[in-house]
């Protein structure tokens, strides 16, 4: 940011632009200023925004293959909180409880990228699995860090754009008109709560558009002879996120879904239809299939293959600052361990170095202990020792080496390339306990693990920085951050793991209840691309079976070729394995955050993200609207999931309106289960084109909503 542009209110004039010689930065709070900062207010706040976070983050993120970022709402509630006591919290207060807070999303993104593979292969799972290898990642990505703080944070004052962690502190230093935009939130919160648990708990109308009910007989013809269906769902959180990520990523995500659905799989039937013969790794002649059956089969894999190349993609264009960052990793951690330095600046103080050495060797001990513990099924005591002393040095080698990598990406862009380095760890751990002769089921579980405890690392440390840099803008001290962030980790990786075995228990990843290796089928609800990916690649690599190597290898090319075309690989691939109408939605939302745009006369620039804390801003209020939507929707999508359990009876069956259940009894156990039948299950109208108007009425009144309270001017 230029030295002459404004900043919000109270931030020093040089708060973005690099120093002068001699020049030092004074943050809003000076070091010698005296401000409550940690206390029971900020610590409790901090627990119940990780708590709430946690379980909407994981649930949209396994619909949506996205984890919103949880910073900036996080960050306004707790604005909008402080004026609700009798004492104000202060600003420090506030640092605080985000910090803690946004260890939610970090950790949810390190956990759903792999634990859900656990699930999709049918392996033995417990909350024991997912709590620990998310804690011991997330803890491992804060002590890789604080040796890293001072270079990243201050010696790169102004060099580092830091733009997720700008837009956060300017939302904290505006917090004088923080309770409004709190009520905004909230408001928001409430609809998109509401809407989703009557369209998704309680079926009050259909949720999926579908052209061959809205489009009468030509919808049905096309369906018919090509299997040409266009689909979308109506959803709060789906549209919030579209709104978030814009309309050009998400009309990339679109048109990913677009190839998929309505070319490739049209494409597939048309040549398959006359073949008479089983084409793997299809289970039924193509001419028998459905639109699903066709794209979970044959061109989801396409997908799986272009994510995979897409990672690649990531890593090798990041290709200097990966060079470089090894080696400023090396440099500051050992001139950290070395050096004997005084820190007697508030501001400028971390954990002591022997502290942070001392609880990294005790967490390492930690992980090896849970790789013996995992890989005993596969052999003797002796065999699993030696796989956790393995498992142990692919863990802290890439963890070391990867985390100022995911830092320096992160301060550059705000974007955490995790995907890829989480594939590249799972490739290299299958690969190197394979030749110790370690496979199959214990195998894939020891990888998995070993991949959720590097990409929670890498995760951590990646959103981390962006909390420190918070920090050092507004003055907190660095070692409290460090310390409750430990807190945060805990709390979230409960969380999340408790998300996913409800979700696991409530609707499943695969459908009939059996996992992929047992001839199950991914679950089109609730898709986890990230984690069906892993799952793809440990199944290639550690169990002989049949891998449709061609669908992936085309899914490769098609990512090579649209990096070719500056297209995003990355997204498109999302697009092309996430089912299309789980994608429109977020193009609804990015088409209405474009309109919101052009009547506010701000631009489509990657520096708006800074100005999002300009008063009365119709960009600030659709992301606080949006935010809500999606804060609102998911958690009310993880409620219903509750009332969908059959352990407790499914008691949304009393509540639901556009569905009948009925009760079955399991043949040989005698349990009973409820479930809405294939036939019969809805009414009529709800099943025809009246169910159809009402869902397309919901999502018109989610937009209008949106733009007309985002564009209204203050009286």
């Amino acid at each position: 940011m230029p030295a002459n542009s404004k900043t919000v209110k109270g931030l020093p004039e040089n708060a973005y632009r690099p120093l002068k010689p001699g020049e030092t930065y004074v943050p809003y709070v000076p070091a010698g200023k005296k401000m409550q900062e940690v206390t029971t207010r900020s610590v409790l706040l901090g627990v119940s925004m990780a708590v709430l976070f946690s379980f909407s983050a994981c649930y949209l993120g396994l619909v949506a293959g996205q984890v919103f970022e949880a910073a900036i709402p996080i960050a306004i509630l707790a604005v909008g909180f402080a004026g609700l006591f009798a004492r104000k919290s202060t600003i420090l207060e506030n640092v605080i409880i985000q910090s803690i807070g946004a260890a939610s999303g970090l950790v949810v993104a390190g956990a759903i990228f792999t634990l859900p593979a656990l699930y999709i292969l049918g392996l033995k799972v417990s909350l024991l699995h997912t709590f620990i290898a998310s804690m011991l990642g997330g803890f491992l990505g804060i002590l890789f860090l604080v040796p890293l703080r001072r270079y990243f944070v201050a010696e790169e004052h102004g060099t580092l754009p830091f733009p997720e962690a700008t837009a956060t502190t300017e939302i904290l230093a505006a917090g004088e008109r923080g309770g409004k935009s709190a009520r905004i939130l909230a408001l928001a919160m409430g609809i998109g709560g509401l809407y989703d648990f009557l369209v998704e708990a309680l079926h009050a109308w259909p949720k999926t558009l579908r052209s061959d009910l809205l489009l009468g007989k030509l919808g049905a013809g096309l369906a018919e002879k090509s299997r040409m269906i266009f689909k979308m769902d109506g959803t709060a959180a789906l549209f919030g996120l579209g709104y978030i990520i814009g309309v050009k990523y998400s009309a990339v995500i679109a048109a990913g879904s677009v190839f998929s659905f309505l070319i490739l799989v049209p494409l597939v039937y048309y040549f398959g239809q006359s073949m008479p013969s089983v084409i793997a790794p299809g289970t039924v002649p193509i001419g028998q299939m459905n639109e699903l059956q066709i794209f979970s089969l044959y061109v989801q894999k396409i997908g799986i293959g272009a994510i995979a190349m897409a990672g690649v993609i990531g890593i090798v264009k990041m290709g200097k600052i990966v060079v470089s960052s090894f080696s400023v990793g090396i440099r500051e951690m050992i001139r950290g361990t070395s050096a004997k330095q005084k820190q007697t600046i508030r501001t400028d103080t971390d954990i002591a170095m022997k502290f942070n050495l001392m609880i990294m060797i005790g967490v390492l001990a930690l992980v090896f202990l849970a790789f013996w513990i995992f890989a005993v099924p596969a052999g003797t005591t002796g065999f699993a020792a030696r796989v956790a002393g393995i498992g142990l040095a692919i863990v802290a080698l890439l963890a070391f080496l990867f985390t100022p990598v995911a830092v320096r990406a992160t301060a550059i862009v705000g974007v955490n390339p995790v995907s890829g380095m989480t594939l590249i760890t799972l490739i290299i751990s299958s690969l190197v306990l394979v030749s110790v002769g370690l496979s199959g089921p214990a195998g894939m579980t020891v990888v998995l693990v070993m991949g959720c405890v590097v990409c929670t690392a890498l995760s951590m440390c990646g959103g981390f920085i962006t909390d420190l840099k918070i920090g050092y803008w507004l003055g907190a001290t660095p070692r409290n951050q460090q310390r409750w962030k430990f807190l945060g980790v805990v709390v979230s990786a409960l969380s999340v793991s408790f998300a996913l075995l409800l979700i696991h228990k409530a609707y499943g990843f695969t459908l009939g209840g059996r996992g992929i290796l047992d001839g199950g089928v991914s679950n089109p609800g609730i898709p986890a691309p990230q984690g069906n990916l892993m799952a793809a690649i440990i199944q290639s690599l550690m169990v002989q079976s049949q891998i449709p190597y061609a669908l992936y290898g085309l899914g490769a090319l098609c990512a090579l070729v649209l990096e070719m075309l500056g297209v995003s690989p990355l997204a498109f691939a999302l697009g092309m394995y996430l089912p299309i109408q789980i994608n429109m939605p977020l193009l609804a939302g990015g088409l209405v955050s474009h309109f919101v745009l052009r009547a506010s006369g701000i631009g489509h620039r990657e520096t708006e993200k800074k100005k999002q804390a300009m008063e009365e801003s119709p960009k600030e209020k659709g992301t606080l609207i949006a935010s809500g939507f999606i804060a609102g929707g998911a958690l009310m999508g993880v409620i219903g999931a509750v009332m969908n359990l059959n352990e407790i009876g499914k008691p949304v069956r009393f509540l639901s309106i556009g569905s009948k259940y009925v009760r079955e009894v399991v043949e040989g156990t005698g349990k009973v289960i409820w479930n809405i039948p294939e036939t019969g299950g809805h009414p009529a109208w709800f099943e025809g084109l009246p169910g159809q108007l009402m869902s397309l009425c919901g999502i018109l009144i989610l937009a209008g909503f949106c733009y007309f309270y985002s564009i209204r001017k203050k009286k």
